[in-house]
């Protein structure tokens, strides 16, 4: 079939066409770790490989796909790479990817139940599963008042429950209390709060973002947010719309729902849970704690594109009572009038969203959740978090860094200590550090800035890291790490870690037996005696004349002086 001309749609075109794109990208996840994580582009190097024009005549598509290898690849931030540390997580999976190309080939357009029964019908039934997954209220279930709907992004969701909300409220308040409509947030809420707030016209002044802080772990305080609504309503405002968070994005904070549904409730307050990360490791019954309080809520959201092996987009949207979607959204012109709608017999998602159409979304997560199941999406979601601690132990041995908050889920926020003497140069040395390790290519991590302080995120969740990959990012966060430290550090410099340690006495320090001594003592626990070779990896020594350097490998602690922590080292002079 090759040199045929390229028919609209041919189904043994389709079979061979497709057996290509499937090959290419099962030989681009089979070569991701050669890539480099981080495109290392400047802006504007597509122009210069492209033409100005397309083409007139039709292409080879083997021609296509060698400019995706060499023109396009070289531009793409790799996010399924398993060095891919940064933001939150955009799964993929074979389940989700095969759903993607089922519903890619039925090309459907959902808007309405008559224009395609199967997708309204299986978006119902597979959303049913999943809120059962997550232990829900009957509240959100398709059986009663409310029912769940899938939108783009969690951005899409705030918004639409917003407009519910103001429209519930300018029902029965009159349309001219727009201007007093008050939106409360944490000042950790995603930004994707203020922007709804922007589209549903609430007044700038009436987006009260609260701050809060370490000592709650950044969570929403309720006393702030009662005291903040109880001062609003004195005033003659009405608290519209309070907005939680169960893992946010800068640090995975969780705010305690139960206490703000009950402010929220007593208030006559729509209040809104955004899960959006941390909703998918509540399907774990460790985990689902974090979720007490849900059933104060008038909407839930949870983002399966990120943690839950679903390709992007797939954002879930859950209510209470879906008429207040329906009133605020519903467009009924004559061309959409069926009798199915007429009768009120069937849903129409086009009245639960922005949008007219819709894709067939439902598919790939009907898919994903009959592929791995329950226990295969606990497993994985247990895997992240476990290879997150693996990566917290490593910063909590390194006396150099600092973990900023605890670890609830898969994401760690830390941050490389400034020397003793210059406290200022915090912020500077972990910008420093984050463009040292993200130029490397091996892996990718982000920022985020908590109680004044520049602060690293490293959040574990793409479906091919492995302990290796967790292993290979610490080292690269050390080796650079312990290059920017240099400028700062006379004589001896120490840095460990579990996967080895290595000690330098470097010239100025006085050199072998000069200036300050280092106490060689016995490892305790699983530390190694440095010269003796023990444990796991054991220590030798490798050389003489400017300085002495011990080096190691293995899962050790070695003691100079004493072992403080696995891999833990403390110099005593």
């Amino acid at each position: 079939m090759e040199g045929e001309k390229l028919k609209a749609m041919d189904s043994e075109q389709l079979r061979e066409y497709g057996h290509q794109m499937v090959d290419f990208v099962a030989d681009y996840y089979k070569t991701i770790e050669t890539y480099p994580v981080l495109s290392q582009v400047q802006p504007g190097y597509l122009r210069e490989l492209l033409p100005d024009s397309p083409p007139v005549h039709p292409e080879p598509l083997q021609n296509v796909l060698d400019d995706v290898r060499s023109k396009i690849l070289q531009g793409v931030t790799h996010w399924q790479s398993p060095g891919y540390f940064a933001y939150f997580p955009s799964n993929s999976s074979v389940a989700g990817f095969l759903g993607e190309m089922l519903s890619a080939g039925l090309n459907i357009v959902g808007f309405s139940w008559i224009s395609c029964p199967a997708a309204t019908e299986l978006e119902v039934i597979v959303l049913d599963w999943l809120a059962k997954l997550l232990k829900l209220p009957e509240a959100f279930m398709s059986t009663g008042k409310g029912g769940a709907v899938i939108q783009g992004t969690a951005s899409e969701a705030v918004l639409v429950a917003l407009l519910g909300a103001r429209d519930k409220m300018l029902k029965k308040f009159g349309k001219e209390s727009m201007g007093k409509l008050v939106v409360y947030t944490a000042d950790q809420t995603h930004a994707s709060v203020q922007k709804a707030c922007q589209i549903a016209g609430i007044y700038p002044e009436n987006i009260k973002i609260l701050k809060t802080d370490s000592m709650s772990e950044y969570a929403l305080s309720p006393e702030v947010v009662s005291e903040a609504i109880s001062q609003d309503a004195a005033s003659g405002l009405i608290p519209l719309f309070l907005c939680a968070t169960v893992g946010t994005t800068s640090s995975s904070a969780v705010d305690p729902l139960l206490g703000l549904g009950k402010i929220a409730k007593t208030n006559g307050t729509w209040f809104h849970i955004d899960a959006a990360y941390a909703g998918s490791a509540c399907i774990c019954p460790e985990y689902r704690h974090y979720l007490d309080g849900i059933e104060e809520a008038d909407s839930f959201c949870m983002n399966a594109h990120k943690w839950f092996l679903t390709n992007f987009d797939c954002s879930v949207l859950w209510v209470r009572d879906r008429t207040a979607l329906i009133e605020s959204l519903s467009t009924y012109p004559e061309y959409l009038r069926n009798k199915a709608s007429e009768a009120n017999a069937v849903v129409d998602y086009k009245d639960w969203q922005i949008p007219l159409g819709r894709r067939f979304r439902s598919l790939k997560l009907w898919m994903v959740l009959r592929l791995y199941g329950q226990e295969g999406l606990q497993s994985y979601i247990r895997n992240h978090i476990s290879l997150a601690k693996r990566f917290e132990e490593f910063v909590r041995q390194d006396s150099r860094f600092e973990v900023i908050t605890p670890r609830k889920f898969a994401l760690l926020c830390f941050r490389l200590l400034p020397p003793p003497n210059d406290e200022n140069q915090g912020d500077k040395l972990n910008r420093e550090l984050l463009e040292a390790v993200n130029s490397t290519g091996m892996i990718f991590i982000s920022h985020t800035v908590l109680s004044g302080k520049y602060v690293l995120r490293l959040a574990v969740g793409a479906p091919l890291t492995e302990e290796r990959h967790i292993d290979t990012a610490w080292e690269v966060l050390q080796e650079k790490a312990t290059t920017l430290l240099k400028p700062y550090r006379n004589g001896t410099h120490i840095y460990s870690n579990g996967s080895g340690a290595k000690i330098e006495r470097r010239r100025g320090s006085g050199g072998k037996g000069k200036g300050r001594a280092a106490e060689i003592g016995k490892g305790k626990g699983r530390a190694a005696e440095i010269g003796k070779g023990r444990g796991r990896g054991g220590w030798k020594r490798k050389g003489e004349g400017e300085g002495v350097v011990f080096s190691g490998s293995g899962l050790v602690g070695a003691e100079i002086g004493k072992v403080e922590g696995m891999g833990g080292l403390k110099l005593e002079k």
